[in-house]
């Protein structure tokens, strides 16, 4: 198990921290377990942490009071979350399931909002983090409403590749059709296809559990 001097340093936005700022990061971080399937927070619920994730891949989600189902994000290995709800100082507005095995850092709040007022370097974090966070969730909206079940798959797994939101990923991911069907808000049986089909067309090969990216930026834009 990693140290959190460890998971500090590793951290994407720790790498302009200060010294003393790494520190104090340091002494504010914890580690916590879930297992597959398990809720990490539910919708209307306080987490007062800012939340990494080590190992496995977590949901962000929401129910519509008619009962719809709707997936803003999937995050993986060195995707952080939750930096909204902080700074807003409120409940979480979605649920946080675990898809797998997760280990997750968790900030707390005190030393997050000690670096947000001291750092220059975690703010201009914050600010790359949340355009692009906010440029994810506009096209989470455009997929869900325009969009055919092939494309949904394939932009969603497309934002698994981002390297600021997600800088683990690297060139492929370790994920399953279930897991990313769950993401994309489609059966296993249409990831499947869907998966079969874009690598038919060049874009990914598909492995056991894996998944290699061969044209990120056609799968960026991808519509069927």
């Amino acid at each position: 198990m990693a140290t959190a001097h460890d998971l500090v340093r590793t951290a994407i936005w720790a790498r302009e921290l200060a010294e003393d700022e790494i520190e104090r990061a340091r002494r504010g971080l914890s580690e916590r377990q879930f297992a597959k399937g398990a809720y990490i927070c539910h919708r209307g619920d306080r987490l007062d942490y800012w939340t990494g994730v080590i190992t496995g891949l977590v949901k962000i989600s929401a129910i519509s009071r008619s009962g719809k189902a709707m997936t803003f994000a999937g995050v993986g290995p060195g995707g952080w979350f939750g930096e909204g709800s902080m700074l807003k100082d409120e409940t979480r507005k979605y649920d946080l399931v675990a898809l797998r095995d997760t280990s997750l850092a968790m900030l707390n709040k005190s030393t997050f909002l000690w670096l947000y007022e001291n750092s220059k370097a975690f703010n201009r974090f914050l600010v790359r983090q949340l355009n692009e966070r906010m440029g994810q969730f506009i096209a989470t909206i455009e997929q869900d409403r325009i969009l055919d079940p092939k494309a949904r798959v394939a932009r969603n797994l497309s934002w698994l590749f981002n390297p600021v939101l997600y800088p683990g990923t690297g060139g492929h991911i370790e994920i399953t059709q279930e897991e990313l069907g769950l993401l994309a808000g489609v059966s296993r049986p249409v990831a499947n296809r869907s998966l079969q089909a874009l690598e038919d067309e060049g874009l990914i090969r598909v492995e056991h559990e894996r998944i290699t990216v061969l044209d990120l930026s056609r799968l960026a834009v991808y519509e069927g």
